[in-house]
């Protein structure tokens, strides 16, 4: 089988981002619960939740490393693949990304110091705030991040300049374009998610804790702590999700109707739960409720949902693939939500430790966010094609002028085998820090963080 330069240098950007795309939210939903840990010992000087912030600060630490590691090669890309693009949303994208580095990264890694070697250094409150400030900083990437991908799919702010190289988007409107019409949906799910795949690792890490019988107060306050979290970041996903979906249906109907496979322009359109699309036939063989589709875009099961019918089909999203990523997105999101509600109820209960079929379940949970993050990443940038700016650029006019196919092969092969090396090297860290527990020691805080003594009274 022979590839295309656009072929293969879609290829490398997915596996590129794909790969990235395990880390940042991990460090998202990690801040969160560090802050929340934090908070309760500050609270309540309950030496557990500073045995907590501390062990899952030393996991957040590993995940920011590699995320950074990893990201870092993307922006090279937009310059060796992507020369048409990055020319035609300079403008554009660089005003996003220089706000990430100015109010995001910037804040992050500064603050990132006193969180990691501040314990014992500094009060108890200046380390809870570099700590909310490390979490804000994380928060603030993944805003410019998804505003400046929103603005590929929902463009607005700006104005098309002919110049000597090429027509190029420039931006006339800031805040139009930061607030373009999916921003603040897309952003809202996305940190959903993050806050989830947080939530679930620490979920993950206690009820394994809880199935080797070790470090039990321990293992008992991350699943409590995480299925909180995970729970109300599950059910927001709901929320979130359909309002995304709602503005998929306004601003891109052609990736709405691929994601349902719906061929034909119709009222009562159905929802299917599940199918397999014949793009050939232009059927779905699968299991489908009528009219829920109708229902859930318009409030009315008798308003037309637009079908692809309505548009040539050469501005086709490639139709199974979308529906399929699209609905295991959807899949694994519901069957979050049932897990962390079951896995609530029994700790509730106090009836965890003895389900030990359920703690299995709770330790792969770790896995669902990132399958869901995944597919839901996959879905959006597959449904948006053949443009890679919606309605203003195809995907393949943007790749490099003088990009050849075995450059990129070659690059591609290289890339996978050195993200490979450093996936092995994640796993075996991480795994390295929590089959060694948190530490004893971090149940008695010392130096400036500890507890004033109170002088014995006479």
């Amino acid at each position: 089988m022979e590839w295309d330069v656009v072929t293969l240098s879609r290829i490398q950007f997915a596996a590129t981002v794909a790969f990235h795309y395990l880390y940042p939210p991990l460090s998202i939903g990690l801040g969160v619960m560090l802050v929340l840990f934090e908070s309760l010992w500050l609270r309540t000087n309950n030496p557990l939740y500073h045995q907590l912030a501390r062990f899952w600060t030393r996991i957040f630490a590993l995940t920011f490393a590699l995320g950074v590691a990893t990201g870092i090669v993307m922006e090279f890309e937009f310059g060796t693949n992507w020369a048409n693009y990055s020319r035609f949303v300079g403008d554009v994208f660089g005003s996003a990304l220089a706000a990430e580095g100015i109010f995001a990264f910037f804040l992050e890694s500064g603050f990132l110091a006193v969180l990691l070697f501040g314990w014992d250094k500094v009060k108890r409150t200046t380390h809870f705030f570099a700590t909310c400030m490390v979490c804000l900083g994380a928060h603030f990437s993944a805003i410019w991040i998804v505003v400046a991908n929103s603005w590929m799919q929902t463009p607005a702010g700006f104005h098309i300049v002919e110049t000597p190289m090429g027509p190029r988007a420039e931006i006339t409107d800031f805040w139009a374009m930061v607030f373009n019409p999916s921003s603040v949906h897309r952003l809202s799910h996305v940190i959903c998610g993050c806050w989830q795949a947080g939530a679930f690792l620490v979920v993950s890490v206690g009820a394994w804790y809880l199935l080797k019988r070790v470090h039990l107060d321990f293992a008992r306050a991350c699943v409590k702590a995480g299925l909180a979290v995970g729970l109300a970041a599950s059910l927001l996903q709901v929320v979130t999700g359909h309002i995304s979906a709602e503005g998929v249906a306004r601003n891109q109907p052609a990736k709405l109707a691929a994601f349902e496979g719906l061929f034909e322009t119709r009222p009562r359109a159905p929802l299917y739960l599940f199918g397999w699309v014949n793009e050939n036939e232009r059927k779905v063989h699968g299991l489908a409720i009528p009219g829920l589709l109708s229902w859930l875009v318009h409030g009315d099961v008798d308003q037309p949902v637009t079908g692809l019918d309505q548009f040539p089909q050469e501005d086709w999203p490639p139709v199974n693939r979308s529906f399929q990523f699209y609905h295991l997105m959807v899949a694994v999101g519901f069957a979050m939500i049932a897990l962390a509600v079951l896995g609530a109820w029994h700790a509730w209960r106090g009836t965890l430790p003895q389900r030990r079929w359920l703690l299995w379940l709770l330790v792969l949970s770790v896995l669902g966010p990132q399958i869901a993050n995944q597919a839901g990443w996959f879905a959006a940038e597959t449904g948006r094609q053949p443009w890679i700016v919606y309605g203003l650029m195809r995907t393949a006019e943007g790749v490099s002028p003088t990009l050849k196919a075995e450059t990129v092969l070659a690059s591609l092969i290289l890339f996978t085998v050195i993200y490979l090396l450093l996936f092995a090297v994640f796993l075996y860290l991480l795994n390295e820090k929590i089959q060694k527990g948190p530490d004893a020691e971090d149940l008695i805080p010392s130096g400036k963080l500890a507890l004033p003594v109170r002088p014995a009274e006479s």
